[in-house]
């Protein structure tokens, strides 16, 4: 057993420093694990899922982080995503006048140069795409379009899923995937996650329903309020807050 992430007494917040957002927070996950975070709005959880991928506007003021060993938070936000970090986005944006597939294309040979690969021919990457994207159900008419305008939420979340399996990492951060999915799109996104999970590999999904952990089913449900986990347990967890709300915990 590998241990993917490990994050030791971590405070963050805002890059200017004028607010505090993540406090005292201790996580640890190993390959092969499902690990779900679940609090209100404003605890903090997206803060989380944006420090892991780097984003600029957040920086950590104490503790550490150690990705596959290594210290995460020197590595530029391009290292952890070459190094086996994706961040599934709640709203994921568009980029206009770049297409799907040429997007996808660099991408996943940006991964290969960075671990000493070969990158792939069109003709070689075309076919592993086509494979890839007609288990999702995205159309080969959706991925010479430009990447998310015009998309529904349920295209965006499964072009989400196919990037995720084309680069395959070793930590996937699904922040409110579920976000604006209907049951059809969220059954079709949750199989491409469960297809995408193996023992070498971990999943962190932040989430505030059910639903999606009765597909992806967690192994460690963690509850998370002003800026640190202050209960953790089974997927039984998820389901005594869905009966009982935030409320019980934050007064416990």
């Amino acid at each position: 057993m590998e241990k993917i992430l490990e994050i030791n007494n971590l405070f963050a917040g805002t890059y200017d420093g004028t607010k505090e957002i993540i406090k005292g927070l201790n996580l640890t996950i190993n390959s092969g694990e499902i690990h779900a975070i679940m609090g209100p709005n404003g605890a903090g959880k997206s803060t989380l899922a944006y420090l892991l991928a780097g984003k600029k506007d957040y920086a950590p003021t104490a503790g550490q982080i150690q990705f596959c060993g290594e210290n995460l938070l020197t590595m530029k936000p391009e290292e952890r995503a070459n190094a086996g970090i994706f961040l599934s986005m709640q709203y994921p944006v568009a980029i206009p006048g770049v297409s799907t597939s040429n997007f996808l294309k660099h991408a996943l040979n940006a991964k290969r140069k960075y671990q000493g690969l070969n990158e792939l021919d069109a003709a070689d990457f075309l076919k592993i795409l086509r494979n890839t994207a007609k288990e999702l159900g995205v159309s080969p008419e959706m991925l010479k379009r430009e990447i998310n305008v015009g998309f529904s939420g349920g295209e965006k979340k499964r072009l989400e899923v196919l990037q995720m399996k084309l680069l395959e990492p070793k930590l996937a951060v699904l922040d409110e995937t579920d976000s604006g999915l209907d049951i059809d799109a969220l059954r079709t996104v949750a199989q491409g996650v469960n297809d995408l999970h193996n023992q070498n590999n971990a999943l962190l999904i932040i989430t505030h329903h059910l639903d999606l952990l009765n597909l992806i089913k967690p192994d460690f449900v963690h509850i998370y309020a002003d800026g640190h986990i202050i209960r953790s347990g089974s997927k039984e967890l998820a389901i005594e807050l869905e009966q009982n709300g935030y409320k019980s915990f934050l007064e416990a």
